[in-house]
């Protein structure tokens, strides 16, 4: 484990003492000569996440001072972690407690590895926690670790079935109630667009619904895109833009590890959770380009390009989710390469068709250093996915304006009376950085629960 929780940590804690680098003067004034002496053979100039350990009089570590970054909070500790030497620490500082936690949260962050194929051999180190910090930081952490494992995961050991049953496992972890609807039954079910995505794959595409809390609450419902594999159809991609995509159903991910934050935090809401899990394979019975298909809400979609699949599943989902009337629906999906030309992989696009919901979220990731930036559902395009068949294209006419138009494309099917948030997630750390290891990642996770404190406190 990377946290301990005690209230006063024993002994064997060597303090972590930040030091901003224009405080470094005042710090040494202050330090007995030895540590004065010390710092200058050793060239610590408290560097953003340069870090030091300081001798006692026996040669033992005393203590370590570290560099502080010059912006935010979250990666403090996470840009020295790898540096410390195997032991337990306590954050020594005068930080508030939003302060104290964002950072602890960075070391639980920069403690993860994915090991379920080869063991790191990484040296532990453990940070201690107080008990009113402890709830907090844990449980976001084990959240976006969640977020990590899933994606991480290939499908060989993540199909549709093993995604449903990740949710299962939440659900009775927490005693929810959960069902599969899976195969043919999906047909059955008035799941069209599901089971058309789904069904050439040897791993049956399924709808899984999770259900927790109290009937009276108001209804919060989470959609995940659950495509755990992308071939792109066949629209079929290149081995390039194969290569990740076992991550596809990174917004399962999130709609899950988001839902157990709710529960976890006993949140006065009621959960509805909606995962639509399939592959997107090739073979003979596999939906073709040119292919109208019906959806759950009735209107018939012309399928102009098969990889453009994840808003087709979506579509069933979104529908249901607003056939119970919901509070607030709130959909997460790795959906276009668009949202990455336009805003890079580290910012998601948000969309909403209430400002002030979208405003809200954009400005509670600003707090948790979990940023988004909001898109427009830019009506006039919605003339791109008109289909002249069909009552919508899954595909637009236009190479611009992708993350807008898949947006819109997804607005279709929800509600007008309906408070919809739409989040383009990246679910990918494309290199590694202090805290955030190259791979799967929770992007707008964080941002999200934070607003659900806020509105439903």
């Amino acid at each position: 484990m990377s946290y301990q929780v005690s209230e006063k940590p024993s002994t064997a804690a060597v303090p972590l003492v930040p030091v901003q680098k224009d405080g470094l003067e005042q710090w040494l004034a202050a330090a007995p000569e030895r540590l004065r002496r010390w710092l200058a053979a050793s060239g610590f100039k408290a560097r953003p996440g340069q870090c030091l350990a300081l001798p006692d009089e026996q040669g033992n570590i005393q203590s370590c001072i570290f560099g502080m970054q010059d912006e935010g909070w979250l990666y403090q500790l996470a840009a020295i972690y790898r540096d410390l030497p195997e032991g337990t620490y306590n954050l020594v500082s005068d930080w508030t407690e939003e302060q104290v936690c964002q950072a602890s949260l960075g070391w639980g962050l920069a403690a993860y590895r994915f090991d379920r194929y080869r063991k790191n051999g990484q040296p532990k180190r453990t940070l201690v926690l107080k008990p009113r910090h402890a709830q907090q930081v844990q449980a976001l952490c084990t959240a976006q670790c969640l977020v990590r494992d899933l994606v991480n995961t290939p499908t060989e050991h993540l199909g549709p079935e093993q995604l449903a049953d990740a949710v299962l496992a939440e659900a009775a972890r927490f005693g929810a109630k959960c069902t599969v609807i899976t195969g043919e039954e999906l047909l059955r079910r008035n799941f069209p667009a599901i089971h058309a995505v789904g069904r050439a794959s040897s791993n049956a595409p399924r709808l899984v619904e999770m259900t927790w809390g109290e009937t009276a609450a108001p209804l919060l419902a989470l959609v995940g895109k659950g495509v755990c594999f992308d071939t792109g159809g066949l629209d079929l991609k290149n081995s390039s833009g194969m290569a990740l995509m076992k991550k596809d159903m990174g917004g399962a991910a999130h709609a899950l590890a988001l839902a157990r934050l709710v529960m976890e935090h006993q949140l006065p809401i009621r959960l509805l959770v909606l995962v639509p899990a399939v592959e997107n394979s090739v073979s003979g019975n596999a939906y073709r380009p040119g292919d109208v298909i019906a959806t759950r809400k009735g209107l018939s979609v012309e399928i102009g390009n098969t990889d453009a699949e994840g808003r087709v599943v979506l579509s069933d989902a979104l529908a249901l989710a607003c056939e119970h009337d919901p509070d607030l629906v709130i959909d997460f999906a790795t959906l276009t390469g668009a949202a990455r030309v336009a805003l890079g992989a580290d910012l998601p696009p948000l969309f909403s068709n209430r400002a002030d919901i979208a405003w809200a979220i954009q400005q509670a990731g600003d707090e948790v250093e979990d940023p988004l930036w909001t898109m427009p559902l830019y009506q006039p395009y919605v003339e791109q996915i008109r289909s002249p068949i069909a009552d919508l294209n899954n595909s637009s006419k236009s190479p611009y304006g992708g993350c807008i138009t898949a947006a819109l494309f997804l607005q279709q099917f929800v509600a007008s009376k309906t408070p919809w948030v739409h989040i383009d997630t990246f679910a990918w750390n494309q290199s590694g950085r202090p805290g955030r290891p190259e791979g799967g990642e929770a992007l707008g996770l964080r941002a999200a629960f934070r607003f659900l404190q806020t509105r439903y406190a």
